[in-house]
């Protein structure tokens, strides 16, 4: 597939919140459980307040939204770090999206001076924690037994990438 990666903007929103929204309603590789309006969206991941930066990978053919990827500002974290999420369409994995976007991500967070980047995710999503530590994602903490929306319990591995 042949991609561009670019700077998120306001008006990729409507097309992010129906991929995100497939994610979530597949479940088992993201935290999130509550589907996003593009509003809601936008503000929180593409260019909101809390948003240092995030790139969307784009099909140059179709024009269609294959993933993003957002770093953003998270109470908890150490100053100069950011926390990464990356999503890629339902059955997109594994084409280098994530890969593609991280290369503009770590370029734009170095450029910003940043110290490093958090990962926390679910450790029950093996594909997940697998492609962060492909990356250099270190493990540093584990959060024990996340309740679900259901009540599941579920851990969360943070992991660290210094820059």
């Amino acid at each position: 597939m042949n991609m561009d990666v670019r700077p998120a903007r306001s008006e990729d929103a409507a097309g992010l919140a129906e991929l995100l929204n497939g994610v979530i309603a597949r479940g088992g590789t993201t935290a999130l459980e509550e589907a996003f309006t593009p509003q809601r969206l936008d503000a929180t991941y593409l260019t909101g307040p809390e948003v240092i930066c995030c790139f969307v990978a784009v099909d140059r053919a179709s024009g269609r939204h294959e993933g993003f990827q957002t770093l953003g500002r998270y109470p908890g974290l150490p100053e100069g770090y950011g926390d990464i999420g990356t999503f890629a369409r339902v059955g997109g994995t594994q084409r280098g999206i994530g890969r593609a976007l991280f290369a503009a991500t770590e370029v734009e967070a170095r450029g910003l001076g940043l110290a490093g980047i958090n990962a926390t995710i679910r450790a029950d999503n093996t594909g997940g924690l697998q492609f962060y530590s492909r990356l250099g994602f270190v493990d540093h903490s584990v959060r024990r037994a996340v309740p679900l929306k259901d009540g599941t319990p579920v851990d969360r591995i943070s992991k660290r990438y210094a820059l």
